[in-house]
């Protein structure tokens, strides 16, 4: 569903690309039904920096000021939930990064013993809480946490 700019001529569309690891927010003008802008915002390796890229087979548009920093606000907190934990320790990123790539960042309530085991045995105990929200969305009981991405208003995966 997009999330619409209040003066109704502009709207975000946000959608995850598996094969791209990443979110893609994608800005619109939706009288020509069109997309004048598209930020790239990758979540499984913190290699990969977000970007910003402008329609290369679109038409020159002037992009209102109050709507770009809309947008960029917008961009700017998908940077700050798919990528919060790309910001702890590096030792912490390493492992959350490899959990991520091996459980490609679900886990099954047979399997999170085995990876709790894992966790605790890689990091100290008060990091275990972080990794396993940053890997898995779940508290250290096994119980799933909300995830950030899940509560965006309007802005649905």
């Amino acid at each position: 569903m997009p999330l619409p700019h209040p003066d109704g001529d502009y709207a975000i569309t946000a959608m995850y690309s598996v094969p791209d690891d990443a979110w893609y927010l994608e800005l619109d003008l939706v009288a020509e039904q069109r997309n004048v802008l598209t930020a790239i915002v990758p979540d499984e390796d913190p290699a990969r920096e977000p970007a910003v890229c402008v329609n290369p087979l679109g038409r020159s548009c002037d992009i209102p000021y109050e709507v770009m920093r809309w947008f960029m606000d917008q961009v700017t907190e998908e940077i700050r939930t798919a990528r919060a934990w790309m910001r702890l320790r590096p030792e912490l990123v390493d492992v959350i990064h490899h959990l991520r790539q091996e459980y490609l960042g679900v886990i099954d309530d047979d399997d999170f013993p085995h990876a709790l085991a894992q966790v605790r045995a890689a990091v100290p105990e008060a990091d275990v809480p972080a990794v396993l929200e940053a890997a898995f969305g779940r508290n250290p009981d096994g119980t799933t946490m909300d995830h950030a991405q899940a509560q965006r208003p309007g802005i649905q995966p």
